[in-house]
């Protein structure tokens, strides 16, 4: 393979691997380490309080980085070309998944002041969690959560693992390995995450549920992923940390694929509000009554104007697409309204749990971790790997691809 004076591999892509800069790496293990310190303060004053501050933030970072996961396993089943030059970057946006399972710990321990069903005395008075203890009980519960995310870790490891081997072997017979690997996590993924979705947050309500809640949760997470790839991608490129060959076109299809989920997140949103308030049967409505009183009312109407009509106008315009301006703020606002949207799914919950709802610092101590560990993680992994997929052999049809 050619090289450059210093060493470092050129290839038909045009790619020549460049340093972030260090300051980089240095901002991310700073917010990590700030967020480490004051998220143990939270559980050392209030840890019932602390407990869904940070389920809300650990329900974020799962979507971003299982998200992230999906959209590397579907531009393989796919046979996708124009999205090779930034599916490195979406594998560095996955690197949290491995992480999972530590970072439930706290959630495992305190899972008493996240849910009513471990509770015997309340199980005891009532008829309907007693009819699904079955399902809603620790022993089961920790099992299978644990099964979920030691199987993420597998197809993580395998995935990516093989990705980067290509860079250096250049063995087509890898992409077809990976096509068939992902496969089986796509089919996988479209279970575990509705399990998870309906353990995590579902049931913090177990009076309710609905059918359609992990599509909801799958909306969320291919969006932010959607974001945070779209964002790394467009800057990555200005600063000339890809490739030259890298034009307005190629941004094209994620913004469409922003702009999709936009209205898909919105249909299953919509549908899932509408059946249950037509249906208006008790235990089908009672999620939404407490997201419709007080503050989450206001909270509520503000998810319809900047999860979906916001983003839409944005995004609809074909020019908007190729923009890297706009795409980037479109990004930016994502990632916002998605933690929002968590804060939604999370929060509400603690009424069931016999607290008072009211907005705490803790609330914004959790996310300053979860945006340092990507940050860093992404960092030290462009250190050691390449930014573009320099093996696939894909990647020039990518490259050339014009709308």
């Amino acid at each position: 393979m050619p090289q450059t004076e210093s060493g470092k591999p050129v290839v038909e892509s045009g790619y020549v691997k460049k340093e972030l800069p260090k300051n980089i790496g240095t901002i991310g293990m700073s917010l990590l380490v700030l967020g480490i310190i004051l998220g143990t303060a939270s559980y050392l004053i209030d840890p019932a309080r602390a407990s869904f501050s940070y389920l809300t933030s650990f329900v974020f970072l799962v979507c971003i980085g299982i998200g992230s996961l999906f959209l590397v396993s579907l531009e393989y089943a796919a046979g996708a070309v124009w999205s090779v030059p930034f599916r490195r970057i979406s594998e560095f946006l996955s690197a949290s998944v491995p992480f999972f399972l530590i970072l439930a710990l706290p959630l495992f321990f305190n899972m008493h002041n996240l849910f009513i069903w471990t509770n015997p005395a309340a199980v005891a008075g009532d008829a309907v969690l007693r009819q699904r203890a079955t399902y809603l009980n620790i022993p089961f519960f920790i099992i299978r959560d644990v099964l979920i995310f030691v199987i993420w870790a597998i197809f993580y490891y395998v995935l990516i693992k093989n990705s980067r081997k290509q860079d250096l072997t250049l063995d087509q017979s890898i992409t077809t390995r990976n096509i068939k690997f992902s496969i089986a996590f796509i089919v996988i993924f479209a279970f575990s995450i509705s399990i998870f979705s309906f353990d995590w947050m579902m049931s913090m309500t177990p009076h309710w549920f609905s059918t359609i809640f992990g599509v909801y949760l799958f909306s969320d997470a291919v969006w932010v992923a959607l974001a945070f790839t779209t964002f790394a991608a467009v800057t990555l490129a200005e600063r000339g940390y890809l490739t030259s060959k890298i034009k307005k076109d190629h941004y094209y299809s994620l913004g469409t694929l922003m702009f999709a989920f936009t209205v898909f997140w919105a249909y299953i949103a919509f549908a899932q509000y509408m059946l249950q308030w037509y249906a208006n049967l008790p235990e089908e409505i009672v999620y939404f009554q407490q997201r419709w009183t007080g503050v989450w009312k206001i909270i509520s109407l503000a998810l319809v104007i900047t999860h979906f009509i916001v983003p839409f106008l944005l995004l609809i315009p074909r020019s908007s697409k190729t923009n890297p301006k706009i795409l980037k703020f479109a990004a930016i606002w994502i990632i916002a309204v998605q933690f929002l949207d968590s804060y939604w799914l999370v929060m509400p919950s603690m009424v069931d749990n016999g607290l008072t709802f009211h907005i705490s610092w803790m609330d914004f101590t959790f996310p300053i971790a979860v945006i340092g560990l990507i940050i860093y993680l992404f960092s030290l992994l462009a250190k050691k790997n390449n930014l573009l997929a320099i093996g696939d052999p894909k990647l020039k049809r990518g490259l050339d691809f014009r709308l």
